[in-house]
């Protein structure tokens, strides 16, 4: 079963470590951020609302000095003597003169009726009808200050003049002055309130301080509430601050007076902040990550060498070092499997020393039992050939059955021999099987269980058949494949046929062997290849399958019951035509019985 490597606890702590820090970080600079945004909003608004006071009280007294201004005119003897002539012609030919006199970027008079008769401006030379015209609501509502004339906003201020005195005098007519107040103007004014400022009527910036683009973006948003509200607005990319005062009421078309404050120094101020918190939390990670490093290399790196001492002890090292350093929990863990690891060597060496003495007595049984067989038969037939009554024809039977039962005794014990060195001093070489398994052939032929046995062994082209085996060990495992199937004999006593058919299958050589005899009994299938199982067999110590099966294991095949019934009974055995071995034949293709009984030998 495949098992996945997983994650090393040293990169989830590193990794969590990471993500907790990063975490905080992006918590602080968002909660920073957002209170110095709420800070910095506030701070602002509160300055904006100083400014835009600050831009009016400006403003009123540029509107006072115009309203000094004006009244010094409408005491002048030669204005009043100017407009008692009550001459159109000769009124706007002599106020050029007055208009001279006053400096300033509007003047206009205006007779008793409220009709202005002459109206100029910095930029003309003659009466302007049409801001004449523009002039005369000014007479008709006194709190009127701004005027709008095309593109141009005029702050104006309104002065009656009296024959006499303004108490009992008669009415002769009005001045009107007033100032320009254009982009120049309003610079002055901002640099005086630190605020960008923009008069807006109608969709039109008016005069502004703030750049054309920007102009564009103010007239394209949102119609600004009338009234003095605060709010935020974004121009041309930048943030501002904007405080709207309507001046309609006093003025000759909708005007409203937009105050900004820039947020760019707030937002450069919290940009430098997040690059400071974003500088300490990389450092943090930084330092975290190599503090990280330390932390988990002290507790990993014993849980790394414990992990090898449990990799060795599962491989067979029993005297691989145990880490005997690190944090309590570890320690304490590898004291534990230390201890575990001592119980399980002691109850391993009384579980082999309990195999040993089960298998040794198994041993004894079997061969004990056939050892006294075979030698009662060589002791009672020694006492018949002293007999001096016997022909030659009965000693010579008597000697042969003397002769078979030293052969059992030898085969017995070779048997035993070669289950005790199976798995050592394996010596391989280029062999042909078919030669083998005539070799083999031949000398089963020649076994007294032989008799009334039909044997045929059939393989395609000897050439074909060469693998790299130790010949002695698979010829040993033929033999006792095909020694086994001659003595599975049934009932009746007709003849046995056992063919072996031998081929080659890719990178195997395949053995099976047939035999049409009593079959292999129910109860001993599960351990058929186990040592010393011989039921239902006549003779035979019960090893010879054990040896084929491990012999087989030795050269990267196996050996396996194909099938068994009264009358047919199949094994296969398959060895590896150029197998190199790295294990011995009790390893994991070996059951753990066979392994543990041949340790044990």
């Amino acid at each position: 079963m495949h098992v996945s490597k997983g994650v090393r606890t040293r990169a989830l702590l590193i990794a969590a470590m990471a993500v907790v820090i990063a975490s905080a970080s992006q918590a602080s600079l968002l909660l920073i951020r957002h209170q110095l945004l709420d800070e910095v909003t506030d701070r602002l608004s509160r300055d904006l609302q100083r400014s835009v006071a600050s831009f009016q009280d400006l403003q009123a007294q540029r509107l006072n000095a115009l309203d000094r201004e004006n009244a010094l005119l409408a005491d002048l003897p030669t204005l009043k003597a100017l407009m008692t002539s009550h001459d159109t012609r000769t009124i706007q030919n002599e106020a050029v003169d007055f208009r001279n006199v006053s400096g300033n970027d509007l003047f206009a008079l205006a007779g008793a009726d409220g009709q202005v008769v002459a109206a100029y401006t910095n930029t003309s030379l003659r009466s302007d009808a049409q801001l004449a015209s523009q002039l005369e609501p000014l007479l008709a509502s006194p709190n009127m200050l701004y005027l709008i004339s095309g593109d141009r906003l005029f702050a104006c201020s309104v002065r009656p003049l009296y024959f006499g005195s303004e108490a009992s005098g008669a009415l002769l007519g009005y001045v009107i002055s007033g100032f320009a107040i254009d982009r120049t103007l309003v610079e002055q004014i901002s640099r005086a309130t630190m605020v960008q400022a923009s008069f807006v009527s109608d969709g039109r910036a008016l005069a502004s301080t703030i750049t054309p683009p920007a102009q564009d973006w103010l007239v394209r948003s949102p119609p600004l509430p009338r009234g003095s509200v605060t709010r935020s607005l974004t121009l041309g990319g930048e943030r501002y601050l904007a405080n709207t005062v309507d001046l309609t009421s006093r003025s000759s078309a909708p005007l409203q007076l937009v105050v900004l404050k820039s947020f760019a120094e707030a937002d450069n101020s919290i940009r430098q902040i997040d690059h400071l918190i974003l500088i300490a939390g990389l450092l943090a990670m930084v330092l975290g990550t190599l503090l990280m490093l330390a932390l988990s290399h002290a507790v990993t790196r014993p849980l790394e060498e414990l992990a090898a001492g449990v990799r060795a002890f599962g491989s067979g090292d029993s005297a691989h070092l145990l880490p005997h350093r690190g944090t309590r929990e570890v320690r304490d863990l590898s004291a534990s499997f230390s201890k575990m690891r001592q119980e399980i060597q002691r109850a391993n060496r009384a579980l082999l020393e309990a195999e040993r003495l089960a298998t040794i007595g198994r041993m004894a049984s079997s061969v004990s039992h056939d050892l006294r067989h075979y030698l009662a038969a060589v002791y009672a037939n020694a006492e018949f050939l002293a007999s001096a009554r016997l022909s030659e024809s009965e000693r010579a039977d008597i000697l042969g059955d003397i002769r078979s039962a030293v052969y059992g005794t030898t085969e017995l014990l070779e048997s035993m021999l070669t289950f005790g060195r199976t798995g050592s001093a394996v010596r391989r070489s280029p062999q042909m099987i078919a030669t083998l398994l005539e070799h083999a052939v031949d000398i089963v032929r020649k076994h007294p269980d032989a008799a009334n046995v039909a044997l045929v062994a059939t393989y395609g082209f000897p050439e074909t058949t060469v693998a790299v085996v130790d010949a002695q060990q698979i010829e040993r495992a033929i033999y006792n494949i095909l020694l086994n199937a001659c003595q599975s004999r049934s009932p009746s006593p007709a003849v046995i046929h056992v063919s072996a058919m031998l081929e080659v299958q890719g990178d195997q050589i395949v053995l099976e062997v047939t035999d049409d005899g009593a079959g292999v009994s129910d109860d001993i299938r599960g351990s058929l290849f186990q040592p010393f199982v011989s039921k239902g067999k006549q003779k035979g110590s019960g090893l010879g399958l054990t040896l084929a099966h491990c012999i087989a294991a030795e050269h990267g095949g196996s050996l396996v019951l194909v099938s068994s019934r009264p009358g047919e009974t199949i094994f296969r055995m398959c060895i590896a035509r150029g197998w190199a071995p790295e294990e011995s034949a009790f390893s994991e293709s070996s059951s753990p019985e066979v392994a543990n009984e041949a340790k044990f030998s």
